[in-house]
């Protein structure tokens, strides 16, 4: 406290904590404080009102953001257990004036920004060019110990003269996991005095020594105003570094002086769910703790904290299908306790609870304990917010359409299986959908469905992140509904692309998303642009996902008529201009070219036009032609015509043939060759008549001519899995093995023993 004839009673917090949360509540229920100034963003004072509302159920954040340009945003994080969030509650049930006091966002933003710096000369021309940081997460209160960086925290010098490896560890055993003490602010206070009076000064940069003068200003100029007001017994919450700033207040004069003329811009303020995760160390949070799951357990928990963590822990395990009996937790609780004791600890801590489970449950297996630090140490809870709180009517649509669909936002990963026959998944899907066309990354869709492969499933994986809501906040410029703004962003992005594949792709989306008003400018935009491209690699990849939407589309119950006419005219385009982009391509580019011709053949395949096919077969015939073209290519198109049986196995034994003849360059043959086999060797396994022409040549070859071209093929098959080179050379090992498909050493005695079973499952009289 700051004295007896002063008004002010300070208390320094480091940051979350059940410690200093109990320590507090207990000191303000003896001071009976008249008023309650707490450092925090002031523009967020009118959200203090909803904190009684049983909507707002921890961990949420305070989110104070530029409402013209959502990536300007600060985010004030409070968990159950947090000093402040207690104290605050605290004040608003008794009815006790309560403001926050911390330099306003309004003026940290404008700050921020370079030519508002450089203008008030708070930093030199190099640091005012810094971009300025979007997105931060502070803590209410933001000690300054928490932004001197992981190598300049003045608590570890304490830590480590404790004895401790550093001064979070000291922290967390002497504060947190004790119970309540009067006596922990008083030994903080003159803790801080002497670090911030004796440590060096800190490396940060002028800018931000400046910012926490304007910050340690604004707080007294609160306190005097508080004062002023005639309040007799004020309660300060502040972060633990500014307790000596504001032990004792200079003359305002000062003060003012800093303060005169800062620039400001308009903020808007809400609250925000927020998780576990993001308040841990492990999401890069400066002012997080290591263990949020641990420290709830600690606010929550009345007696034995070993045995019921460790009971905890064993239902986890079974849970997952560990073995954990009720003799591992005997012993686990038993370790602990000698552990604690050992150590001089009153109770057991996270430390020795960890042992005791890694040593006596786990066997010293490390992965076991990585889902106790998951699920437990840190924790998957996931806030919430009331309706009351302010939000975006785009927010606001979007948890509509969560709660209609069954959508449950979750912290954890949570996997989602569509099958888009079912009305209700469709409609998810469709959300989910146009959330990806705003930017906003809920879900991720997966390659491959889990339980189906066909086009009627869709596989998703879901995760809910609080900064999710600024990227929503940002897409409200599009419109306020989803549907609305996701149909105002694809046409918006139609009219500024200029690269056909990034069009097709978005006719894609828009069709999976079902914007019917869409569709017509996304459309025209792309034939607009097709009509004037020349570059066949272009036109190549804008096919595939037009040939997607063109095959599957009535599988989504949409119509994907309107990009048949587009098809008509991109793949003849780009069939003709084939030759031409391959005739002369080096081996990086013939690479990338066999790329777009394989996706290209696979999609004009899946179309079956037959107009289209034959416009196709007709461009593989040009580049099969020896000599046309980068070796690769013609032997990739030489091995797509075989397949289709477009042309003769005779045709292409002879391109073969010429292509790997001894007269030919080793380099270009075996270019040839690689593009043959086309990283195939289960189709080389299994196709007799692809396995009779590659053997044929092979035997054909004389010893110099094998010895020739044994690089040619090493690096041709090079390309083939182990598995696939091993099952070739046990076929080429073979002596009977039979040439071109014709089955060897036919036993009709063997064949004919199936035969009545099979009469007796298909019904068939002998």
């Amino acid at each position: 406290m700051a004295g007896a004839a002063s008004p002010f009673h300070l208390f320094g917090i480091r940051h979350h904590g059940p410690g200093c949360a109990r320590s507090l509540l207990r000191a303000l229920a003896e001071l009976q404080p008249d008023c309650l100034l707490v450092e925090g963003p002031p523009d967020s004072e009118e959200m203090l009102a909803l904190m009684l509302d049983e909507g707002l159920v921890p961990p949420v954040a305070l989110l104070v953001y530029n409402p013209d340009d959502a990536r300007e945003a600060v985010f004030y994080p409070f968990a159950t257990f947090s000093p402040e969030w207690n104290a605050l509650r605290f004040a608003l049930a008794r009815q006790i004036p309560t403001r926050f006091i911390d330099l306003p966002a309004a003026h940290r933003f404008a700050l921020s920004r370079p030519d508002e710096a450089a203008l008030s000369g708070e930093a030199p021309a190099d640091e005012a060019t810094a971009p300025p940081p979007e997105n931060e997460i502070e803590s209410p209160p933001e000690a300054a110990i928490d932004e001197a960086g992981p190598n300049d925290d003045p608590l570890d010098w304490l830590g480590r003269a404790a004895g401790y490896g550093d001064g979070e560890t000291w922290w967390n055993h002497m504060v947190e996991e004790r119970g309540d003490s009067l006596e922990l602010f008083a030994a903080i206070r003159e803790a801080m005095t002497s670090v911030r009076s004796e440590a060096p000064a800190r490396q940060r940069g002028a800018r931000i020594e400046q910012r926490e003068a304007l910050r340690e200003a604004h707080m007294r100029k609160c306190m005097r105003q508080a004062e002023k007001e005639g309040f007799q017994r004020i309660a300060v919450v502040c972060g633990a570094w500014h307790l000596p700033a504001l032990s004792d207040l200079p003359p305002a004069r000062a003060d003012n002086e800093l303060l005169k003329g800062l620039p400001k811009i308009k903020v808007a303020t809400t609250w925000v769910p927020w998780s576990y995760h993001n308040l841990s160390f492990a999401s890069g949070y400066g002012a997080g703790v290591a263990s949020p799951g641990w420290y709830e357990y600690l606010w929550r928990q009345e007696g034995d904290r070993a045995v019921g963590w460790l009971a905890r822990a064993a239902r986890l395990f079974r849970d997952n299908g560990l073995d954990c009996s009720s003799a591992h937790i005997i012993e686990a609780v038993r370790l602990a306790e000698t552990l604690a004791a050992l150590r001089e600890r009153p109770q057991p801590g996270l430390d020795e609870l960890d042992a005791a489970l890694r040593a006596v449950v786990c066997m010293g297996d490390e992965a076991p304990m990585q889902l106790i630090r998951r699920q437990m140490t840190v924790g998957d809870r996931l806030g919430s917010t009331p309706e009351a709180a302010p939000a975006v009517p785009l927010l606001r649509d979007l948890a509509q359409q969560q709660k209609s669909l069954r959508l449950k936002a979750e912290a954890t990963q949570k996997t989602l299986d569509l099958d888009l026959r079912q009305g209700n998944d469709l409609a998810r899907s469709h959300l989910l959908h146009r959330l990806r066309l705003l930017d906003i990354d809920w879900g991720s869709l997966n390659k491959a469905g889990r339980s189906a492969k066909g086009s009627f499933h869709e596989i998703w994986t879901l995760q809910w992140t609080p900064e999710l809501v600024i990227a929503v906040i940002d897409a409200s410029r599009w419109g306020n509904d989803v549907r609305q703004a996701a149909a105002n962003r694809a046409i918006d992005r139609a009219l500024a692309a200029d690269q056909l594949p990034d069009l097709s792709e978005l006719v894609n989306q828009v069709l999976l998303s079902d914007l019917e008003e869409a569709i017509a400018p996304v459309s025209q935009a792309l034939e607009n642009l097709a009509a004037v491209a020349s570059d066949a690699q272009q036109l190549m990849a804008a096919v595939p996902p037009l040939v997607n939407v063109a095959r599957y589309g009535n599988v989504r119950r949409t119509d994907a008529g309107m990009v048949e006419h587009l098809l008509d005219r991109l793949v003849p385009r780009a069939a003709i201009g084939l030759p031409g982009a391959c005739a002369a391509l080096d081996d990086a580019a013939a690479e990338a070219m066999r790329e777009h011709l394989v996706a290209m053949h696979q999609a004009v395949r899946l179309l079956a036009r037959q107009n289209l096919l034959d416009e196709w077969w007709q461009a593989l015939r040009r580049l099969a032609q020896l000599g046309s073209c980068h070796g690769l290519i013609c032997g990739l198109a030489n091995r797509l015509l075989f397949d289709e049986q477009q042309v003769a196995p005779e045709q292409t034994a002879q391109a073969m043939s010429q292509a790997l003849s001894v007269g030919n360059e080793p380099g270009p043959a075996a270019a040839w060759l690689e593009g043959f086999l086309n990283k195939s060797g289960m189709v080389l396994l299994h196709d007799p008549q692809l396995w009779g022409m590659v053997d044929g040549w092979l035997s054909a070859l004389s010893e110099d001519g094998f010895t020739r071209e044994l690089p040619l093929l090493r690096r041709a098959f090079a390309a083939f899995s182990a598995p696939e080179r091993r099952q070739l050379g046990e076929r080429a090992g073979r002596r009977n093995a039979a040439p071109q498909g014709i089955l060897a050493d036919w036993d009709t005695t063997r064949a004919e023993k199936p035969l009545p079973l099979l009469r007796l499952l298909l019904g068939i009289e002998s």
